[in-house]
């Protein structure tokens, strides 16, 4: 048995559905900030250890960027203090906690980049200071990234959009040959998962403007746009225990 805090109905319901959506608009938010600061995604481990194979023979960047991929890593482990490590003793699990400390990370990062902690915004490529600040940003994806998926089952996946844009063709395909109640679930994940698409790249869209006009001080919008989720969806919140099989969503695919 596993504790999640939002199972099948709950996930599609009309009142948690757009915080997936606003945690993925977060997440774009904080992936480009991280690409307009130092030139470099951060939410997914992709095209961070993509960098790290074209290094090879530079080991002083291996090295680096092999600590943003560890500190992804290390996030994701994090999560599980609050939620099954919580549970492994016997209480309630902290649903709303990790994302609270990823926006409070994130406003973090804008107020020390403000102060010139990380150097000059956009100024600078593969310095120290930028290995630091992706460090911290992966830190708080992968924080964000595992609690959500914990919270949901494993169903819900909302810093990298590889996962959704594959299920939402396989999901419109099935559409496409099933009937009924069948192709209504098909439709219904394949609007969740496009709906997810569109609002990463919104976040991503609508932080250009705003790191161009403030810099570091643009991360303390998806700061607090995880803080709306939060208190949307995460808390207050009553857990509810799911056999492992069940975890995944209704058609057996993350979203």
């Amino acid at each position: 048995m596993s504790v999640a805090l939002h199972t099948p109905p709950t996930i599609f319901s009309m009142r948690h559905v757009p915080s997936w959506l606003l945690l993925s608009l977060a997440a774009g938010s904080v992936n480009a900030g991280a690409y307009m600061a130092c030139q470099r995604f951060v939410t997914h481990v992709t095209g961070l250890a993509t960098q790290l194979g074209m290094d090879v023979g530079l080991w002083r960047l291996m090295a680096e960027y092999g600590v943003v991929v560890l500190c992804f890593i290390a996030g994701a482990m994090a999560s599980v203090l609050a939620l099954q490590g919580r549970q492994q003793r016997g209480k309630q699990p902290l649903h709303a906690l990790p994302l609270v400390i990823v926006s409070a990370m994130l406003m973090a990062v804008a107020l020390a980049g403000q102060a010139g902690l990380f150097g000059p915004f956009g100024a600078s490529v593969e310095q120290p200071t930028d290995f630091l600040l992706l460090s911290v940003l992966s830190f708080a994806m992968g924080l964000q990234n595992a609690t959500v998926a914990t919270s949901t089952g494993m169903a819900i996946r909302t810093t990298h959009m590889t996962g959704p844009a594959t299920d939402l063709g396989v999901h419109l395909a099935s559409a496409w040959f099933a009937n009924g109640e069948s192709r209504r679930q098909a439709l219904r994940g394949a609007a969740l998962r496009g709906g997810k698409i569109v609002a990463f790249a919104t976040g991503a869209a609508l932080m250009v403007p705003l790191a161009q006009a403030s810099g570091y001080l643009a991360f303390l919008i998806p700061g607090t746009t995880i803080l709306a989720a939060t208190a949307l969806s995460f808390l207050p919140g009553i857990s509810v225990e799911i056999p492992e099989e069940r975890a995944l969503s209704q058609d057996g695919r993350l979203a």
